[in-house]
């Protein structure tokens, strides 16, 4: 094998290669210095184990030498060096395999890199130099687990593997109500939530592999699923509803009022939620809050303005936030909108700037956090929420907007956003590009701006170079392009599926017949690649079969918007049953690696839309009354 043909994920930051190849002995001892933490011995272990899964061979841990041996790998400790503490050295040559660090997470991302290189080599390696060191010294990915789906323990230990691998050092999953707070079952109760003792365990699982689980609780908008509980409407900025950002009239409450009232609730949550974690970070949210000065807050906003009564409020939970010794991060949309704002904020916060469009303003947003001497994260998301394919092209261009202007400015850290909203209906096969890509420009912008995805993903995610699923995994992303019309954080897709019958023609405007039938021909182009592909990691069977029913899912969607565009008589009978084998899929395929909670609130979007084919059906053929002959 030669050197070409090798792919990391992520590239490291320097690779360069002997001439010659060396024969590791990978049944010889690993030798780990003396005084490092249990924390890393386990994971030389476990390495030990994923050496043992990818060549057949496995390595023992040796402290201090190997005896009598010659080891298969010395591991040694720089404390003179001064690179920084998560980078490392990886050397290979005649005389065996080096790695030195000055620290211990830069070991543990040294024998991932070593990994990923045995993982494509087996015991004969090139000699080869890797020196390493992170753009980014937070590394993340936040799972929205409050839109319905809640992922079950084996599926998040399953995340936070691959995420270890690919040097990520944070996790976040985002919290609306999806905790079991004591005494709040009302809210909870139908979720799947987790429990304290969960999340604890998931903690420990976490500090294993080198990541932070970061809490994360939305603590000010996006409370909807609290404030429609009669319980909870005196906490509410408009406990009987409000017109939301695009004119339609919500029947509940989403934003707190900003009282102590809603100060003390929040206190009572953040004392039982935060002593489950520990790290120091905290996520308090606090984006979109649509209705503030709608309700409660109308007589201070019409005194001071929507936007500093917001940031009052906002200084208030990051103070009580503080009390609980944590460290305060927060979404930064609001105050970016409001011109002196950023440079009020105390320098002890974090703002989380997002932006999930390739052209979004990432130079402008992180210049106003720079200059106003406020640390920062840049936050990309997946793109894959909302559009049953992705969109590939959109979600790699933001990822790589933010990494370019968070490093140019000095972001403390990049953290990849995927969500659930409207119901969570994609699998996450669909967010794997994103990931996997945010990973790599995380860790080192330079060298993996255009990083060769499809082969990384094959050998790395999805189990050798001949799976053959990235490649058209990547194109499912871009199949939205050629739908005649492009939707912001979403695809016509998922509108064509969910969209009720009474705005469909507005979905449709600007599409024709031609365009949806070329999206039909390119979606079943890909399902029969898809069926070619031979995935061999652990879960690949599960992808085959989720990828498959988004695609399906996709593409009754645009059999749905050419029945609404034909001018015949569409089957409504034949879409009814399609539909109807997609919810079984559906419901089979969730409960594979998420919770039951949150299942039928999701797959009742397209029941929705079964029950309108089964009135088109009966409006074709009216059951007869009896009695009454049939003209």
């Amino acid at each position: 094998m030669n050197s070409d043909s090798l792919h990391f994920l992520p590239r490291p930051r320097e690779l360069s290669f002997g001439h010659e190849a060396v024969d590791l002995d990978l049944r010889a001892p690993v030798v780990i210095p003396p005084g490092l933490s249990a924390v890393f011995t386990r994971a030389a272990g476990r390495w030990c184990e994923a050496v043992a899964r990818e060549t057949g061979r496995r390595p023992r841990v040796a402290g201090g030498s190997a005896g009598n041996d010659a080891p298969c790998l010395v591991l040694a400790l720089d404390s003179g060096s001064n690179a920084p503490s998560q980078g490392y050295r990886l050397r290979i040559d005649s005389s065996g395999a080096k790695l030195e660090a000055p620290g211990e997470a830069g070991l543990f991302y040294g024998l991932q890199t070593l990994l990923q290189l045995l993982r494509q080599t087996g015991a004969r390696v090139p000699e080869l130099t890797v020196r390493d060191t992170p753009d980014f010294s937070n590394r993340g990915y936040m799972l929205d687990v409050s839109r319905c789906k809640v992922p079950r323990r084996d599926t998040l230990y399953a995340l936070v593997d691959r995420l270890a691998e690919w040097k990520f050092n944070q996790l976040q999953l985002y919290i609306e109500h999806t905790f079991a707070f004591s005494g709040h079952e009302v809210v909870w109760g139908d979720a799947s939530p987790f429990t304290a003792e969960e999340i604890l365990e998931l903690d420990a699982y976490c500090r294993d592999r080198y990541i932070e689980l970061v809490p994360n609780l939305n603590s000010f908008g996006h409370l909807e699923r609290w404030l429609r509980h009669p319980e909870y409407y005196h906490l509410a900025e408009s406990p009987g509803g409000f017109i939301d950002p695009w004119n339609k009239k919500r029947p509940f409450g989403s934003t707190l009022k900003p009282n102590e009232d809603s100060l003390a609730f929040l206190d009572s949550l953040y004392r039982e939620y935060l002593p489950n974690f520990s790290s120091r970070h905290f996520n308090i949210g606090c984006d979109e809050t649509w209705e503030l000065g709608q309700g409660w807050s109308r007589p201070l906003v019409e005194e001071k303005g929507t936007g500093r009564v917001y940031l009052d409020f906002l200084l208030k939970i990051h103070r009580l936030a503080e009390t609980h010794g944590r460290d305060v991060q927060f979404w930064g949309d609001i105050v970016l909108k409001q011109p002196g704002f950023v440079a009020e904020l105390p320098k002890s916060i974090t703002g989380m700037i997002w932006g999930y469009e390739a052209d979004h303003p990432y130079e402008d947003n992180c210049r106003s956090f720079h200059e106003a001497g406020v640390p920062f994260y840049v936050v990309p998301g997946t793109s894959s929420w909302k559009t049953l394919t992705g969109r590939v092209d959109n979600c790699l261009g933001a990822i790589r907007s933010a990494a370019v202007n968070g490093l140019h400015f000095g972001a403390t850290g990049l953290l990849v956003t995927e969500w659930g909203d409207a119901g969570h209906h994609q699998f996450p096969a669909i967010g794997l590009p994103a990931i996997t890509y945010a990973a790599a420009a995380a860790w080192c912008v330079k060298s993996n701006r255009d990083l060769p995805l499809a082969e990384a993903m094959d050998r790395h995610v999805f189990g050798g170079a001949a799976a053959g699923l990235a490649a058209p995994l990547l194109e499912l992303g871009k199949t939205y392009l050629i739908a005649g019309k492009q939707l912001p954080q979403s695809t016509l897709f998922h509108h064509l599926l969910f969209t009720r019958k009474e705005e469909i023609q507005e979905v449709l405007e600007g599409v024709t017949e031609a365009h949806l039938n070329a999206c039909l021909t390119r979606l079943d182009e890909l399902a029969g690649a898809f069926r070619n592909a031979y995935p061999q990691c652990d879960d690949g069977s599960l992808l085959l079969e989720e990828i498959a029913l988004n695609v399906r899912m996709a593409r009754h969607g645009v059999r749905r918007g050419l029945a609404h565009l034909s001018s015949g008589s569409p089957d409504w009978r034949e879409l009814h049953r399609d539909l109807r084998e997609i919810i079984g899929a559906f419901e089979k395929l969730w409960l594979a690696r998420a919770r039951p909670g949150g299942l039928h609130e999701s797959s009742g979007h397209l029941r929705v839309i079964a029950a309108e084919y089964r009135d088109a059906l009966v409006a074709e053929d009216p059951p007869q009354e009896p009695g009454i002959p049939t003209p």
